[in-house]
């Protein structure tokens, strides 16, 4: 007897799927990487086709001292933001699998309340909260600003890669004599450590493209690169920030690949 795929009409419906899959794929990422090309045109025209083949606009960046400044503004706020964002998310995951029913639930929800809330609403909300503090302009009122956006994502990445993690292993060290942070360094944090990397890239992302929540707290001398980028599309376009917009692409996709590499050796290391 034949399996409903190895029919036909089961090998159709396959190749119509697939393709359906890859269809809504196309459509979703056909839009970013139509930007690539453009950062590599030779004319100041944003057009298609393109007029030849150029970097200047790359060379541009390098050049240019309100880019260089944002870049380093973000990389700031960003690096800042994961170092402190991580610990905690960890923290509270850890803390969140001890808990059962609707205590963790409520408390996981208000973890997430930051990222399921609209972030106008946090924008404004951490603006009136850190203007009369004198927070605004500065980068300590953004890397704490960010760390409440960036901590629920932490929370989420540990939080599922504690779902196939064997408690009775942290009794077991405890057992033999080995102190709580013994446990939880030699212990708990190897076999959750893919899940930990991926929040820290996830809160280090976060923060790095952040931009609601930047225009509202960030200064002249604060700027980060997508708020650069941002006024650069609205008072003039210019293909440098194709070239910049190409540059962050690729940065996300080298950390996500880097996440799914350390993925699937933490699976390799379960089975």
């Amino acid at each position: 007897m034949k399996r409903p795929f190895e029919t036909p009409v089961g090998r159709a419906a396959r190749y119509a799927y697939w393709g359906l899959c890859a269809g809504i794929f196309a459509f979703l990422v056909a839009p970013v990487l139509a930007i690539i090309p453009l950062s590599f045109n030779s004319t100041a025209f944003l057009s298609y086709p393109l007029s030849g083949v150029s970097t200047r606009w790359y060379a541009d960046i390098l050049a240019s001292g309100d880019w260089l400044a944002a870049l380093r503004n973000s990389l700031i706020v960003a690096v800042a933001t994961t170092l402190i964002a991580t610990p905690l998310g960890v923290a509270a995951a850890l803390g969140l699998t001890r808990l059962s029913g609707v205590l963790r639930a409520s408390l996981l929800g208000v973890i997430a309340a930051p990222i399921v809330a609209p972030v106008v609403v946090v924008a404004i909300a951490v603006y009136f909260l850190y203007a009369p503090l004198g927070l605004t302009d500065s980068y300590l009122g953004l890397i704490l600003a960010h760390t409440v956006l960036a901590v629920p994502f932490v929370v989420i990445a540990v939080g599922a890669a504690l779902q196939g993690f064997d408690l009775s292993l942290m009794r077991a060290g405890a057992s033999l004599g080995a102190a709580p942070h013994t446990v939880y360094l030699r212990v708990v944090l190897p076999i959750i450590g893919p899940g930990v990397f991926a929040g820290a890239v996830f809160a280090f992302m976060t923060s790095f493209d952040e931009i609601v929540v930047t225009m509202f707290l960030a200064g002249p001398e604060r700027k980060t690169l997508p708020l650069r980028m941002f006024e650069g599309v609205r008072d003039q376009v210019s293909p440098t920030i194709t070239a910049v917009a190409t540059l962050l692409i690729l940065t996300s996709v080298v950390l996500l690949s880097a996440v799914e590499l350390l993925r699937r050796r933490g699976e390799k290391l379960n089975g």
